[in-house]
């Protein structure tokens, strides 16, 4: 059973940064793709960064581009979201996603806020 538990939200001021991470367990962490999605309240969630398996592969947001850096560690069942020059309008739940063929797993989400 695929579990995928993030950590790294909360209150930052803008300008500031956050690394989220979510630790995968229950299946083949290396084989799957690996993202990030965000959920603002009153929007449909998005996909704000994805890494592939194999050769790791990125792709982002075009809001997030220069900003927000997705990476992984295999080695630790983990992906990591590192996110800089954070704006009011990145407050959302960021939440991670496991997939692999047509399969697509979620974690329970993180809050993020940016306000001063």
């Amino acid at each position: 059973q695929v579990q995928l538990v993030e950590s790294g939200g909360g209150l930052v001021q803008p300008g500031g940064s956050l690394r989220l991470s979510c630790v995968g367990s229950g299946f083949t962490f290396s084989r799957y793709t690996m993202s990030w999605y965000r959920q603002a309240p009153g929007k449909e969630r998005e996909l704000v960064a994805g890494i592939t398996s194999g050769d790791g592969s990125r792709n982002y947001a075009d809001s997030v581009k220069g900003r927000f850096t997705i990476s992984r560690d295999n080695a630790k069942n983990t992906v990591y979201l590192q996110m800089n020059s954070l704006k009011p309008e990145d407050t959302a739940v960021y939440y991670c996603s496991a997939a692999r063929s047509l399969l697509r797993s979620w974690g329970q989400g993180t809050q993020v806020t940016v306000s001063s």
